[in-house]
C-alpha cells in the first residue's frame, strides 16, 4: 500500500476547518485508488438492525463503545485512476437543507483539496441511486464543471426501480423516503443522456469492473479493481459495520432485506476467501481493510494506515 498524496495527486491548501483526515490513497497493482470522505450522516441506531432484539442491538452498540440512540455513519467515495481514465465511484450526498445534515455533502471541496479537478473525471459509477450516492452531482455549478462526454455507469434495474420506488419493506426516518424519491428523479432528469446502463456487469476501464448484486436496492452494484494480482472491492451499501458479526441484521434502507442479507453473506465469504481489500460507503473512514472468518460470522480487519 502506498500513499499517493504527494505523487500522483497534487493537494491544494486545506481550509482551517479541515482538521481531520479526509482522503486516503492506496495502490492496487498499477491502478491508483483514493478514498475520499463526504462527511458523516447522523442516523438512529435502530437503522442498523431494525429486525434485531433491541436489547441485543443495544449490547452490540455498548460493546463497540457507540452511543445507544444515534451515531455518525461515515460517507466514503472512491476515485480510481486506470490508464487515461479517472473514475468517480459514487458522488456523496450533496446538499439537502430540508434534512439538516450539515456535516455531510463535503465531497466537492474535498476533491478540490486533493487536487482532483472535476473536469478530469471521465466516468462515474453509481453503486445505487440513494441520495447519499448521487447528490454530489446535483450541487449547483457541478454539472457545468464536468466534461460533456462524461459516462455515468449504473445498473438498468436501478434506473427502472426509481421510476416507481417501493419503500414498503424499508425502515427509514420521516422525510427520507420523499427525499430519496425526489433526488433520484431529479438525477435521472439531469443526467439521462449520459447514463450508460448495464444488466449484470460491465468493464468501466482496464481492471475496473462493476457488478450488480441487488438486495439493498434492485440495481445495487459493487466495483472490483484488479491489477497485477492485487484486488480491492468497493462494496457500496452491501456491508455495514454491524454486518460482520451480524450479517443477517436488516439495515433500514434495504428495499429487500432478506436478499440484502444473502448478498452480504456471499460477498463477505468471497472477500474472506480472496483476502482482497475492502472499502464500503458506511464503514468508518477510510474503511480500507480485509475480511476474516470468525466462527459462523465474520471479522473486519482494518489496515494499518500507511504514511
Amino acid at each position: 500500500m502506498t500513499s499517493l498524496d504527494n505523487t500522483i495527486y497534487q493537494p491544494r491548501s486545506v481550509a482551517a476547518d479541515e482538521l481531520v483526515p479526509s482522503r486516503y490513497a492506496v495502490r492496487v497493482g498499477e491502478i491508483d485508488v483514493m478514498v475520499v470522505s463526504d462527511g458523516v450522516l447522523p442516523l438512529p441506531t435502530a437503522m442498523l438492525a431494525h429486525n434485531a432484539d433491541p436489547t441485543v442491538r443495544a449490547a452490540w452498540l455498548d460493546d463497540m463503545f457507540l452511543p445507544p440512540e444515534a451515531f455518525d455513519w461515515s460517507l466514503n467515495v472512491v476515485v480510481v485512476r486506470s490508464g487515461a481514465q479517472t473514475i468517480l465511484i459514487d458522488a456523496g450526498l450533496g446538499l439537502d437543507p430540508d434534512l439538516n445534515l450539515p456535516r455531510a455533502g463535503q465531497l466537492i471541496k474535498r476533491l478540490n483539496a486533493a487536487g482532483i479537478d472535476l473536469a478530469s473525471v471521465t466516468d462515474v459509477v453509481l453503486t445505487h441511486m440513494h441520495m447519499d450516492h448521487v447528490g454530489g452531482l446535483l450541487v449547483d455549478g457541478v454539472k457545468e464543471r464536468l466534461r460533456p462526454d462524461l459516462r455515468i455507469h449504473v445498473a438498468a434495474a436501478e434506473v427502472e426501480f426509481w421510476k416507481s420506488p417501493d419503500f414498503t419493506r424499508a425502515f427509514m426516518p420521516p422525510g427520507f423516503p420523499d427525499a430519496l424519491r425526489s433526488t433520484a428523479k431529479r438525477f435521472v432528469k439531469e443526467y439521462h443522456s449520459q447514463l450508460r446502463q448495464f444488466d449484470e456487469e460491465s468493464e468501466v476501464a482496464p481492471g475496473v469492473m462493476v457488478r450488480r448484486t441487488g438486495g439493498h436496492t434492485p440495481g445495487h452494484s459493487v466495483v472490483r479493481v484488479a491489477s497485477g494480482g492485487d484486488r480491492l472491492t468497493f462494496a457500496g451499501d452491501a456491508i455495514f459495520a454491524v454486518g460482520f458479526e451480524h450479517p443477517d441484521w436488516h439495515n433500514g434502507f434495504e428495499h429487500d432485506p432478506e436478499e440484502a442479507a444473502r448478498v452480504r453473506i456471499r460477498l463477505l465469504t468471497e472477500l474472506a476467501g480472496s483476502g482482497e481489500q475492502l472499502v464500503a460507503t458506511h464503514l468508518p473512514f477510510p474503511s480500507v481493510g480485509h475480511v476474516a472468518v470468525d466462527g459462523k460470522a465474520f471479522r473486519w480487519v482494518p489496515v494499518f494506515w500507511d504514511y
